[in-house]
């Protein structure tokens, strides 16, 4: 019994709480203009660094380099820019401030801190509200032939010890309601998401994208500066 409560307790509860808040909030966005709500309230956060101090004696294997049987993944590593170039979609990445309650704010997207980081053997989770300048895009072209236009798409990850990552777009599935498929992600897939309509419950959109490279970047392209704002209470 005490390991069914960890599990509810440590992943499907957390689950649940990113539904509710990303589902209402991002749909919310999308119709408040022309739905009898309250126009949300627009408070500023201060700005986050989403990068941790990079360890300056961290070296990485170069390219072509033949990888340790156990490799090892650098522990303080998280992603903090995507970007999908044919979208126009190029967010900082942070995790969700403690101030801003089950709500993720607007203005970037944010690493689900419960799974993997690029390079791992698990999943990569962003997630971000469909709203402009945020993930409409991903809503907008999954409604359309189920998002086929979007499959082999580029979306490039940037990691904060100035790594970026490449991946091309395999799967959109539209209407989930869970993201325990996510957690079944052994192989280190993108897994994308944002949501479909304005209920608590509102299914949501992935959109799957598997790594095709992975090198070197600028300190400058990997370290964007974020502002996020909270865009409800």
């Amino acid at each position: 019994m005490n390991s069914i409560a960890d599990r509810f307790r440590l992943r499907l509860l957390p689950a649940l709480l990113l539904a509710v808040g990303v589902g209402t909030l991002g749909s919310g966005l999308m119709s408040y203009t022309t739905v009898a709500e309250p126009a949300p309230t627009v408070l500023a956060i201060a700005p986050v660094d989403p990068l941790p101090t990079t360890d300056s004696s961290l070296v990485l294997p170069a390219a072509n380099a033949t990888p340790d049987a156990t490799p090892t993944f650098p522990p303080d590593r998280v992603t903090t820019r995507v970007v999908i170039p044919l979208l126009g979609i190029d967010l900082p990445v942070i995790a969700q401030p403690p101030d801003v309650g089950v709500f993720p704010p607007c203005g970037v997207a944010e690493y689900y801190q419960q799974l993997g980081q690029p390079g791992q053997a698990r999943a990569t989770y962003l997630y971000a509200h469909a709203a402009r300048g945020m993930f409409l895009p991903l809503l907008t072209r999954s409604k359309i032939n189920n998002g086929q236009s979007m499959l082999g798409m580029t979306v490039e990850v940037y990691t904060s010890d100035n790594m970026l990552f490449l991946y091309k777009v395999i799967e959109v599935r539209r209407h989930q309601t869970s993201i325990e498929p996510a957690f079944q992600d052994h192989v280190g897939f993108l897994w994308l998401q944002t949501c479909e309509g304005p209920t608590l419950d509102t299914p949501k959109v992935f959109v799957i994208s598997e790594l095709v490279s992975s090198g070197p970047t600028t300190p400058s392209a990997a370290h964007p500066q974020a502002h996020p704002w909270v865009c409800m209470r």
